[in-house]
């Protein structure tokens, strides 16, 4: 009897299965202020973290060995949670409106851009201590909102992170080496009329600011001695009356296909094709919708876009090969996100009214297994954590 209680008891002591920080992810259950973690190699929902407050735009990034998660929601908040033990390591409001943010290069940093007030904030990622505070003032009183911020690789000493103001048409390129040093800040003017959102090549040569007020994107080469910015793809819509936009696109998926890139069309029913060599457009795609986001499947063979309302329901899948549309997939009402596993063996899609997430065998397009989920939107996996611009 002895032996077996203490045989009961070895067992009670045992910690549970190890899991590896790449088998995982997160799912923002945007309605009831919660993240789920997922497991990719399962196909499992591990358990949900709540206590995040306002959810409604939230994204996630994560630290160098995976193991945390950063979450930026909507009221300003910013949550640290821990992937491994599921908890709520710290959570503080250091805005009032907050829309996103990013990892230094080296994992010390996390950086949040905000609407109100308009600026980035730069904490460290162990303590959520407050390292440096960049206004977005571009006139004297006027603080502009803050869009497109990614970390970038480090010129020289310090830790660089870029971002845009929609209320300026300015980019800035921020170097903050750490507590107690002033961030050094590049304004780069004029870029191009209310830029909506942006991103970095894989490379972190190219930073790309997407154009609300005009048709064409604005290009930074921050390799360059002193970087400016230069118009591309100026009046793709040219001639024609475009559409009323009902939800904005975004350019984080970065599509690229070989030398190629695939870019939403801000009020058409289109994916640009534009060689990354010269910068100039190549091609169009025409699909369903109003684009929201175009993303590359990893191995490049495929891009995947989903779209704004009407056709909010609906994914499509354009062949890179041929550059045509090969199927379109309804994976339920409501399509927020879509994140595929390093491998292009699944990609995940959420549908925030239809309560669930889809996963996806992306050659197959057979579906995989589906999660219920309380209003899913962002889908964020570790694997992130090893990409510039994540």
């Amino acid at each position: 009897m002895l032996a077996g209680m203490l045989a009961l008891q070895a067992c009670a002591l045992q910690p549970s299965t190890p899991v590896g920080t790449g088998d995982l992810g997160l799912v923002i259950q945007r309605a009831s202020g919660t993240v789920a973690i997922i497991n990719t190699t399962r196909l499992q929902n591990l358990g949900d973290i709540t206590g995040l407050g306002d959810l409604s735009h939230a994204a996630a990034v994560f630290s160098r060995d995976q193991q945390h998660a950063f979450i930026f929601g909507r009221d300003g908040a910013l949550s640290k949670v821990n992937m491994l033990t599921r908890k709520l390591e710290a959570r503080i409001m250091q805005a009032g409106n907050s829309i996103g943010g990013a990892m230094s290069q080296d994992g010390r940093y996390v950086a949040a851009q905000n609407y109100t007030p308009g600026g980035v904030k730069v904490f460290d990622a162990q303590t959520l201590e407050l390292v440096a505070d960049i206004p977005a003032e571009y006139e004297p009183g006027k603080l502009s909102r803050v869009v497109g911020l990614v970390d970038v690789p480090t010129a020289g000493q310090g830790q660089r992170f870029v971002f845009s103001l929609f209320d300026a048409d300015e980019v800035w390129i921020a170097d903050v080496s750490g507590k107690g040093h002033p961030s050094r800040i590049q304004r780069i003017k004029h870029i191009g009329h209310q830029p909506y959102d942006a991103l970095v090549t894989p490379n972190g040569r190219y930073y790309i600011a997407g154009l609300f007020g005009e048709d064409g994107l604005a290009l930074i080469d921050l390799w360059a001695a002193q970087p400016q910015a230069r118009k591309i793809l100026s009046g793709y819509g040219r001639g024609q009356e475009p559409l009323p936009v009902y939800k904005m696109p975004h350019l984080r998926g970065w599509a690229v296909a070989g030398r190629h890139a695939y870019l939403p069309a801000i009020g058409r029913r289109e994916v640009l094709v534009v060689d990354t060599e010269t910068w100039q457009e190549t091609a169009r795609i025409a699909v369903l919708g109003q684009p929201v986001f175009v993303m590359a499947r990893p191995d490049g063979r495929q891009v995947w876009v989903n779209f704004a309302v009407p056709d909010y329901s609906h994914v499509q899948v354009i062949d890179t090969t041929t550059r045509q549309v090969v199927r379109t997939l309804e994976p339920g009402k409501a399509v927020l996100h879509m994140e595929f596993t390093p491998r292009a063996d699944q990609v995940w899609i959420s549908s925030r009214d239809a309560n669930l997430v889809s996963v996806i065998d992306p050659s197959s397009f057979e579906t995989l297994k589906t999660l219920p989920m309380d209003a899913p939107s962002g889908i964020f996996l570790t694997q992130r954590s090893g990409r510039i611009g994540f």
